[in-house]
């Protein structure tokens, strides 16, 4: 069983790389060849993408209240989900996810999307969220997030990529993204719920309590001060740290 400081740790890397446009796989793999986890449960990686989906829910509530009014916006955030869930529920149930999740991809695939993030950011802001984001923009961004079902790529990273290529401003790609999130990560939540259903092999306890609330905690933090951050900075600090971090994965690989 997972220790608290265990649970800790899974839920900084969970929180905090889910949000910005950095490779969460890419942590995990890295604090994993230094650091041998306990045995991690289905209901421990539940518990924590709860967290981050409670904590988007709770920072995002007024936005999220409005969409009752504003039913159009709702339905292009359901739209660009549409693609993910189908093919991420073909990887995961046939195992082939597992196929991807080496080294090697993960190293490749964090330093070509980050040297992809670096040119989408240097386009032109030519878009509004509240006047441009139409049908055809959720599903070009619901498209690009099918991506993120590499291991490597970053689901924010991806997401907020494909909104800077349409000519969206950092802030509103960012928004995007996280709206994006919402869904994803509540199939997520869902399909891994099934599946202890299905086991029959699972209860609640503490730990599992600890790692929602950790990892809602560092969820929240992220994304209140990446919106912040971005308001005010370029993506270089995040695309300089991906293409570090994917160098170091890939020396772990070829030398």
């Amino acid at each position: 069983m997972l220790s608290s400081v265990e649970i800790l740790i899974l839920s900084a890397i969970q929180g905090i790389s889910e949000f910005l446009p950095v490779s969460s796989a890419a942590h995990f793999v890295v604090v994993s060849k230094y650091y041998a986890f306990t045995n991690q449960s289905l209901l421990i990686d539940i518990c924590l993408h709860l967290g981050s989906l409670i904590a988007i829910i709770f920072y995002f509530r007024n936005d999220l209240f409005n969409f009752i009014k504003n039913k159009s916006f709702l339905i292009k955030i359901l739209i660009g989900t549409i693609p993910i869930i189908p093919v991420g529920y073909i990887l995961y149930q046939t195992g082939l996810i597992d196929q991807l999740r080496s080294l090697e991809v993960i190293g490749w695939m964090s330093l070509i999307f980050g040297i992809f993030l670096y040119v989408s950011d240097r386009s032109k802001i030519t878009k509004k969220i509240d006047a441009n984001f139409t049908n055809k923009s959720a599903i070009f961004i619901g498209l690009f997030q099918v991506l993120a079902l590499i291991p490597g790529v970053s689901r924010s990273g991806v997401t907020i990529t494909s909104g800077r290529l349409l000519g969206f401003n950092r802030f509103d790609s960012a928004k995007i993204s996280f709206f994006l999130s919402i869904p994803t990560l509540a199939a997520a939540s869902l399909l891994g719920i099934y599946n202890i259903y299905i086991e029959e092999s699972t209860e609640l306890n503490f730990l599992a309590i600890i790692a929602v609330i950790f990892s809602f905690i560092f969820s929240y933090i992220t994304i209140a001060l990446f919106l912040k951050f971005i308001k005010k900075f370029s993506l270089n600090i995040f695309i300089i740290y991906r293409i570090v971090l994917s160098l170091f994965i890939l020396a772990i690989v070829y030398l």
